[in-house]
């Protein structure tokens, strides 16, 4: 499916990361056990409600100096900012640390966290590191690898590639929902299907969640909430 919009993904922010997965689990058992993050990450702010957009992605390393003369690193800079602000919108931006070890240096912090808001993207996913959180544009779902105060030799590698953090791997365009407890890659033709199996799954545990939160709750009442439930289609 190629015709997903902004509107269809804005839908499914109302929703946690989570209950996303939960989703994907029935419409594409296949997507069980991989698709999404699997280590903790960082968010700069845990507070802020979950993103959905299409993937813009990059590899960066900052462990030792770019090979890149001067002007080559120049010449690689505007060119990935404008592949960030292309349409379509809105993004989360995906970059993969390459180093050995992740994080030696951050690409994430003030310039660049105001810079990619500002051209349209939502939030990003990295197992690099993150500084600057004080002064990090608000608003901005930024979920990082680690804290660390140093940018090093940070640089961008390369763009508009498949890009892999933690065990969610995707490429330009893929759909990414994250919020604080991480990302998960949604398969387009699986994005318009979402609203109606969370509608489904809550259903079912509502039964169980009203019984469990009653003040007289026991055994035989969690046994008919669970019967009460299968019969939910």
């Amino acid at each position: 499916m190629t015709d997903i919009t902004a509107d269809d993904l804005k839908i499914l922010t109302q929703w946690d990361t989570p209950t996303i997965c939960n989703a994907l689990e029935e419409i594409m058992p296949e997507r069980r056990n991989n698709g999404f993050t699997t280590e903790q990450l960082v968010p700069l702010d845990p507070d802020l409600p979950p993103i959905c957009g299409f993937a813009r992605t990059a590899l960066i390393r900052a462990a030792e100096p770019s090979s890149d003369t001067v002007e080559q690193a120049a010449a690689k800079r505007l060119p990935y900012y404008e592949y960030v602000a292309a349409e379509p919108a809105p993004t989360v931006v995906v970059i993969q640390d390459i180093d050995p070890r992740p994080g030696i240096g951050a690409f994430w912090g003030e310039v660049h966290t105001h810079v990619h808001k500002g051209l349209g993207a939502l939030g990003a996913v990295t197992n690099g590191s993150i500084r600057d959180i004080p002064d990090s544009v608000r608003g901005f779902n930024l979920l990082g690898g680690k804290i660390g105060p140093s940018h090093a030799f940070v640089h961008v590698v390369d763009f508009d590639c498949q890009a892999t953090v933690y065990g969610l791997t995707v490429s330009t365009n893929d759909i990414v929902h994250a919020d604080r407890h991480g990302a998960v890659m949604i398969p387009a033709e699986a994005v318009r299907k979402i609203p109606a199996m969370v509608d489904l799954q809550q259903r079912k545990e509502a039964k169980i969640l009203d019984a469990a939160k009653s003040p007289d709750f026991n055994f035989e009442k969690l046994k008919a909430a669970i019967g009460a439930a299968k019969d939910i289609h």
